[in-house]
């Protein structure tokens, strides 16, 4: 009998030992799922912008890259001037040469998208690395290059992937490590090119001169490859922690109207920027100058550039990046009308290739500050991504224009007029943007005016009925006044 007791006891005690061991699992479990509610409603840490630290490792990274890509690009103007004085490629016209110096940038914006997803998919730095090999092939299969077509698909194509590759996962980096000096950082960055295009364009004309062209495409691509490929072990993105959305076409974006004005100051801004560019060299020789002068005119626009370039970043950061946008655009166009067309000497082409030098490339320096001011900077990616894209017909059909418009005798009025006029209309599409970040910036200040003060006006009006009449009109004539005031009002933005 006492057996008979004990088991249903023993028993008892082990459902007893069950029901504890259960509960404890079930107490252990709300516990776990309490702590997984509580992390996935805790909020994610603030990032905190380094504002410099290794940034600036990535700020000179990015210098070299753009030296060695828009720089060497922007050397094509020296290229063009040796293939339409020597004839390089028998049968081949001004207008197919014009062609290739607009196709590499032209690639490069419509290979944007596919570098954009490159960027998400496999990481900054191996999208930097395809960049460097497909920029080097380039260079080198242009060494060999015997026709017009075989000068397409190497230094137009071929050259112009690889440029994209670079720029497109190398452009966001620099604004992800800087926030005061955003935009001067960015600028030296970007001044790359200039040092780049000053360096190449006496370099390239030498190394034809001297060991032939082959050999100068050659020793390009050598370079450039050892160059870029270093600065792409160097670079570090900041994407995981500013939370950046990176997508390779945005369509959404279009809707915003600021953001059209955006795409159109670039698209204006490219128009007028590869006229000058390329046919500068060009034009030294149409008045008379030999082919080291107008290296030498070629070299001191990029001079300029470089010398240009982080002041405009430095004034932007202290003017606002908006005003000093549009106010160096304006300056450019004003600079073609005024001094290029009356520059018939030796002389005043130099001063004016410096002068316009210092503002000429001013969308290359700001489009990623600028843009982060009217997007943000978490889909500023996906917003270069839609520009580049966008700067594929001014960068394909700018330089073709330019070349058309000269006269059959060689006079280049023509086209310094529409360089100019370019520019000019690149400045109202910014001085639009000002505008409607005035706008904005008017509209945050009243959001945070007191409610208090509002419920008391709404009682004054329920009391006043003729006065609440009068006085909704004068509310709506200061609310038309205020739209417009950014096209007229001093304001830091």
């Amino acid at each position: 009998m006492s057996s008979y007791h004990l088991e249903p006891e023993i028993g008892n005690a082990d459902n007893n030992s069950k029901t504890s061991a259960a509960r404890g699992h079930s107490s252990l479990d709300q516990a776990c799922f309490a702590e997984d509610q509580v992390t996935q409603h805790r909020p994610k840490p603030i990032d905190v912008v380094p504002d410099g630290g290794y940034g600036w490792v990535c700020v000179a990274a990015v210098f070299l890259i753009n030296a060695h890509t828009w720089g060497i690009n922007s050397s094509y103007g020296i290229f063009l001037s040796h293939y339409l004085t020597q004839n390089t490629f028998p049968g081949a016209t001004s207008l197919e040469y014009a062609f290739v110096g607009g196709l590499s940038i032209s690639m490069a914006c419509f290979f944007a998208p596919l570098a954009t997803i490159s960027t998400r998919q496999l990481g900054t730095r191996t999208t930097l690395l395809i960049g460097v090999i497909f920029e080097a092939g380039a260079l080198l299969g242009a060494s060999f290059a015997t026709r017009i077509y075989q000068l397409f698909l190497s230094q137009g194509v071929c050259f112009g992937f690889g440029m994209s590759f670079l720029f497109v996962a190398s452009v966001g980096v620099v604004p992800q490590w800087f926030l005061k000096r955003r935009s001067f950082a960015n600028s030296i960055a970007t001044a790359g090119s200039g040092i780049g295009g000053l360096i190449y364009s006496l370099a390239t004309n030498a190394m034809i001169q001297s060991i032939g062209l082959g050999w100068a495409f050659r020793v390009l691509a050598i370079v450039a490859f050892i160059v870029n490929g270093i600065c792409a072990i160097l670079i570090r993105d900041r994407n995981k922690a500013v939370g950046t959305v990176i997508s390779a076409f945005d369509a959404k974006l279009l809707k915003r109207p600021e953001f059209l004005m955006l795409l159109l100051w670039a698209f204006f801004s490219l128009l007028g920027y590869v006229v000058l560019l390329f046919s500068m060299p060009n034009y030294a020789r149409s008045i008379g100058l030999t082919a080291k002068q107008a290296s030498v005119v070629g070299a001191l626009l990029n001079l300029g550039q470089a010398l240009g370039r982080p002041c405009v970043g430095f004034y932007s950061d202290a003017a606002g990046r908006i005003n000093i946008a549009g106010l160096c655009t304006f300056a450019t166009g004003l600079f073609c009308l005024v001094v290029w067309v009356f520059a018939k000497s030796y002389g005043v082409l130099i001063f004016f290739a410096i002068l316009v030098g210092t503002v000429a490339g001013t969308m290359w320096t700001v489009v990623a500050p600028v843009g982060a001011e009217v997007i943000g900077l978490q889909r500023l990616p996906s917003a270069l991504s839609v520009v580049w894209v966008i700067l594929v017909l001014p960068a394909t059909f700018s330089e073709p224009i330019g070349l058309q418009l000269r006269t059959a005798d060689g006079n280049y009025l023509h086209a310094q007029l529409f360089a100019g006029f370019m520019y000019i209309a690149a400045a109202i599409c910014m001085w639009f943007v000002r505008a409607w970040k005035i706008r904005e910036l008017d509209k945050m200040t009243i959001e945070t005016k007191d409610l208090v003060t509002k419920d008391d006006d709404a009682a004054a009006e329920k009391q006043k009925p003729s006065l609440s009449r009068r006085a909704s009109r004068t509310a709506s004539f200061k609310s038309k006044a205020k739209s417009t005031r950014g096209l007229w009002a001093l304001v830091r933005v």
